[in-house]
């Protein structure tokens, strides 16, 4: 497959008065059109800020990250972020946070409108269009936030623990709707998790960096014997519990 985003020996410093600190240290990695590829590693190794490094929010000490052969930060447009919370705004309804996204990019359009509105029938949100954010579930919150990110129909996804202020049910669920829907959008995602679990059962490859300053300690292609895999059938397959407790030994860092 051709490579989709280009990311290349990056590196991030940080400098204070006193001191230098390296929070990430030449990375580099490909990711193809229409894949789903997740970021894992130990608790403050950089994956967030590796997340915004990609999406050219933040400029690296080092290195470049390319989207279709153009450098990220010239190419914002194309990319849609989803946060650890839903970020909806309660004094504007369902549809009108929905379409948030095409106000700011001014790009209220009568065919974006109509996919916006498609989306919201599509998923199951429809009859809530008039709702405020709080009169909702939170796993419903998070499906408008995904459409709200959608509905700018940008080429690539980046997820920053979207699930992480779920309880652990729903984040079962909602996990396995937004990877399901990302498929059958054919959109091209990169996810950072704590959730090993979560990880396999959404990627298509799991890349595990190292403690900071975070490196790639290892990348696995995630191969599962299940026909139309979503993310709740991949939990069920025999190869999820190896790729798990080989991932849970990598993530140790005291090996």
């Amino acid at each position: 497959m051709d490579k989709f985003v280009e990311i290349s020996q990056i590196s991030m410093n940080y400098h204070s008065t006193s001191s230098e600190t390296k929070a990430i240290e030449n990375v580099s990695f490909d990711v193809a059109e229409g894949e789903f590829v997740s970021i894992i590693g130990p608790s403050g190794c950089g994956k967030s800020t590796l997340l915004s490094v990609i999406s050219g929010l933040v400029k690296p000490s080092g290195g470049t990250v390319t989207i279709k052969g153009l450098p990220a930060a010239d190419n914002r447009a194309q990319i849609g972020y989803m946060l650890q919370r839903d970020c909806l705004f309660e004094w504007r309804n369902i549809y009108q946070n929905a379409i948030l996204g095409l106000e700011i990019q001014n790009k209220l359009t009568e065919a974006n409108i109509a996919y916006a509105e498609s989306l919201l029938d599509q998923y199951g949100l429809k009859e809530f269009r008039k709702y405020r954010p709080s009169e909702l579930s939170g796993g419903m919150r998070q499906r408008v936030a995904l459409i709200r990110t959608l509905s700018a129909k940008p080429e690539l996804l980046l997820l920053d623990e979207p699930f992480c202020a779920l309880d652990y049910q729903t984040r079962l669920y909602v996990a396995d709707e937004v990877g399901t829907i990302l498929k059958k959008e054919k959109k091209t995602a990169i996810l950072v998790t704590h959730d090993i679990s979560e990880a396999i059962s959404l990627s298509n490859r799991i890349i595990v960096l190292t403690a900071r300053p975070a490196s790639i300690k290892n990348i696995h292609l995630i191969q599962v014997g299940q026909e139309d895999r979503t993310p709740m059938k991949s939990r069920e397959a025999p190869e999820f519990r190896k790729y798990f407790n080989k991932i849970w030994k990598e993530l140790d860092v005291h090996v």
